[in-house]
């Protein structure tokens, strides 16, 4: 692989957890039971962090909330106790030594717990390739409402961010508390979350604070969400000369019958790239931090040419 070039892998999976019950009636009986559910999920990430490694990659997002099922359909409170401080609970404990193990830069999508707020969070952690935890993202926008395929109650469980999180870490080179963005081994990462990527000034900011890739690790479904979904992507790519993955879940998950739609890629500033794996979890692309360094080769300069002073 040429210089300058990283191999980086998305998955596109959805809740690994056996015991789940056949009905939604039956939900309840997690109660108590959620450590075995996140256990069981994050062990099949660490197996595919391995898969990933073995073709290559050096970089990793996993899907959002990737701890547990997509439990915002409803409103069931048991579920806030899958929540856990971000930087220092279970499933970063278990994540930081094989990333180091591995040389792997990941990007970690879970449920937090900040009990200095006594808030809850939809949050990706940034973990270095040397095991080091660089900080966090707070999903900004939180949604809630109903489509064709099922309703979404994020707004239940979720508080919007507040740029609280800890990201003193050198490594994050972003002047917004809001969006930080971390130099890796891997190269300047930024990250937004499912919802965040409708929002015109996300990507923008990201790309003005130095991100060279942008990750939207989501749980997605509803055919307004598929149409948008390659369109918003592509086109972000282009005019803020970023790399950007979206990461969604694949199917349906027990017991719920919302069907995920996938659609896992990466897109470049000049459009979607191949995908590298066989492995239907996995999304693997090469991307060339070079390439686009001097511009797309259109010739345009849409940061310079801008005109906020006549925008509303």
């Amino acid at each position: 692989m040429k210089r300058g070039v990283v191999r980086a892998a998305m998955t596109q999976t959805r809740n690994a957890f056996p015991g789940m019950p056949a009905t939604v009636d039956d939900l309840d009986a997690l109660r108590g039971g959620l450590e075995a559910l996140r256990r069981a999920n994050v062990e099949h990430h660490v197996d595919l962090m391995r898969r990933a490694h073995a073709q290559g990659a050096r970089l990793i997002c996993f899907g959002e909330l990737f701890t547990g099922p997509y439990f915002a359909h409803d409103r069931r409170p048991f579920w806030f106790d899958l929540a856990e401080p971000a930087l220092t609970g279970p499933t970063v404990a278990r994540l930081a030594p094989v990333a180091r193990e591995l040389g792997m830069v990941v990007v970690a999508p879970l449920y937090e717990y900040d009990p200095r707020v006594d808030a809850r969070f939809n949050t990706a952690v940034v973990i270095d390739a040397d095991g080091a935890i660089l900080g966090s993202y707070r999903k900004t926008h939180v949604p809630h409402g109903t489509n064709e395929r099922g309703g979404f109650c994020e707004d239940f469980y979720f508080d919007r961010s507040d740029g609280g999180m800890v990201n003193d870490h050198p490594a994050n080179i972003s002047k917004n508390k809001h969006f930080p963005v971390f130099e890796t081994a891997a190269g300047r990462l930024g990250v937004s979350i499912c919802y965040d990527r409708h929002f015109e000034g996300v990507m923008r900011t990201l790309a003005q604070n130095g991100a060279q890739i942008v990750f939207n690790p989501a749980v997605t479904f509803g055919r307004q969400s598929r149409r948008c979904w390659d369109l918003e992507f592509a086109v972000e790519a282009m005019r803020w000369n970023v790399y950007i993955g979206g990461s969604n879940r694949l199917g349906a998950e027990p017991p719920w019958t919302v069907d995920f739609f996938g659609r896992t890629g990466f897109t470049s500033p000049v459009g979607a790239l191949p995908d590298e794996s066989a492995d239907p979890c996995l999304m693997i692309a090469d991307l060339d931090l070079a390439a686009f360094g001097g511009g797309d080769g259109s010739g345009w300069d849409l940061a310079r040419d801008r005109r906020p002073d006549i925008y509303d």
